[in-house]
């Protein structure tokens, strides 16, 4: 019976700490290049003399989806969208994060950010001279045409990387890392469709089929506790009796 009861308390937790993930997923349906959070939950063996058949889950929620979301055509010069697989590389801190979202900006000195944080090229942070337009080709490279000049100018490439899904995960601002923590190789596989800009990955409709399979999961949890309950205490009463 103490084993049953730590099962349902361990389906229990697992359950809430999931329903909290989709939660998230949710709440970023309409964050631009956000891509979903999936639940992976992994058996731990209770720790202590005795409770070797008994284990409680833990929960991993830095697995990343895959998954494209949809592009929307912006127009603007400064927006971008990866078709296929493929991430955008920025600075973060000292070494580098990957995302999806292309509403790039500059800053006074030229130089192109995204979130406030410096858009990196093939060799470092990309710095923009004054110029009247920009074109972002299939291949990340960034044309601008500087104000007095007739011709579009090769000015630098978009580092693009394209790792396995299996690779990824997140850091404490939500954007993708490697798991080793080590700068992730650049790819000339990756397709960067400019003038567009990408939604989010996130499913409302899966996304509430899961919380709503995970509410169902925790009742059946609490069920089993309450049995395990009631069979502890009619074993107690027999021992007495």
């Amino acid at each position: 019976m103490d084993p049953m009861i730590y099962s349902a308390m361990a389906g229990a937790e697992r359950a809430m700490r999931a329903q909290q993930v989709h939660a998230n997923n949710l709440a970023n349906l309409s964050t631009t290049g956000f891509r979903a959070d999936l639940e992976l939950a992994t058996s731990e063996t209770v720790s202590g003399y005795g409770f070797d058949a008994r284990h409680m889950s833990r929960l991993q929620a830095n697995a990343v989806s895959a998954k494209a979301g949809t592009a929307v055509a912006t127009g603007r010069d400064l927006d971008a969208a990866i078709a296929g697989d493929g991430f955008f590389t920025v600075q973060f801190g000292e070494g580098e994060a990957y995302t999806r979202s292309g509403a790039f900006t500059q800053d006074s000195e030229g130089t192109l950010l995204l979130d406030g944080r410096k858009v990196l090229g093939e060799t470092g942070p990309i710095v923009l001279a004054p110029t009247s337009k920009i074109s972002i080709g299939e291949d990340g490279t960034i044309s601008a045409q500087v104000e007095g000049q007739q011709l579009m100018e090769t000015v630098d490439k978009l580092k693009l990387v394209k790792p396995a899904a299996a690779d990824l995960a997140k850091n404490e601002a939500g954007l993708v890392v490697s798991r080793s923590g080590e700068p992730m190789p650049t790819s000339e596989e990756v397709v960067v469709r400019g003038g567009y800009m990408e939604g989010s990955n996130v499913s409302a409709v899966e996304e509430m089929v899961s919380t709503m399979g995970l509410n169902r999961d925790f009742e059946i949890q609490m069920k089993l506790f309450k049995a395990a309950d009631d069979m502890a205490a009619n074993g107690n009463r027999l021992m007495r009796e």
